[in-house]
């Protein structure tokens, strides 16, 4: 069942400040969302398509090599390793990384809030007070933890930042289904004898995804910040396989003497970090009519 519409007599026509808004929000979707997909292409495709040379395996004769250099457009590392070729694979973890991560979050997180919210009474509060002991511990310091007993490796630091990531989830999905089940729609769903695992599908999922789709985006240069992090400690994706944080890591042993090792893995971090936040703060403000 669907909320009937008051229909466009009682809507007033659109004024010029309000198409205008349309336009700057749509505008301010787009641009971040063009970024990112720039950023995903770059890593995904452009080492099929670009000249460029292998992340590891290079030659110590060919290493410091400055940007421009034949062969190397950003130069090379202390190793002789491509920093183009090595920023590109190192992208491409750190995307995959904060995609699982937040997929695993959504799928088990939205999940388990939308049951809570959906079924209340003993459920609720079983789900909840679970999800509430894992919110008390320092997330940061167990992540560490927990990274550094399984041992730095990619599926190491999936598992330790979506074991955190539920719960956040679970809170956004529960408040919304919580609201959303007061609705008149709702009641009317239940009254007609819909099973409950079907009005969940079709009538709560769909309407409580934009929460969770937007707070994911958000969440993806979360899960990019700390994955750097981690991999900077030598806790994440360990070297010589490339990630932005151990490319850092080993950039500023010599960042006297050749500071663009640090310069652009940092500057490539910060620009898809950024735009993954303004892609989510543009969709939570066009969802929420502001």
């Amino acid at each position: 069942m669907a909320v009937v519409d008051a229909g466009p007599a009682l809507v007033e026509p659109a004024t010029a400040p309000a198409r205008s808004r349309g336009w700057v929000g749509s505008l301010a979707v787009a641009v971040p969302a063009g970024a990112v997909a720039l950023i995903a292409l770059a890593c995904f495709v452009g080492p099929l398509v670009l000249p460029v040379p292998p992340p590891i395996g290079g030659s110590v004769l060919e290493s410091y090599l400055p940007a421009f250099s034949p062969g190397h457009l950003l130069g090379t590392d202390p190793n002789g390793n491509d920093i183009l070729a090595r920023i590109l694979y190192g992208g491409r973890s750190s995307l995959i990384v904060a995609v699982t991560v937040n997929l695993i979050g959504l799928l088990v997180g939205g999940t388990l809030g939308a049951l809570s919210g959906f079924a209340g009474g003993v459920v609720d509060t079983v789900i909840m007070r679970v999800l509430d002991v894992l919110i008390a511990f320092p997330s940061l310091v167990l992540t560490l933890a927990v990274a550094q007993s399984l041992g730095p490796s990619q599926t190491n630091t999936i598992l330790a930042l979506a074991f955190f990531s539920i719960p956040a989830f679970a809170r956004i999905s529960r408040a919304a289904t919580l609201r959303l089940r007061e609705l008149p729609f709702m009641a009317a769903a239940g009254l007609c004898g819909t099973p409950g695992w079907r009005i969940l599908l079709r009538h709560v999922a769909p309407n409580i995804a934009p929460q969770l789709i937007t707070f994911g985006m958000l969440g993806m240069g979360i899960v990019i910040v700390i994955e750097g992090a981690l991999s900077f400690l030598g806790l994440g994706i360990p070297p010589p396989a490339p990630s932005w944080g151990n490319m850092i890591a080993q950039g500023q042993q010599s960042i006297s003497a050749t500071p663009m090792l640090v310069v652009w893995p940092s500057a490539v971090l910060f620009v898809t970090v950024l735009a993954f936040n303004l892609l989510g703060e543009s969709l939570r403000a066009r969802w929420s009519g502001r």
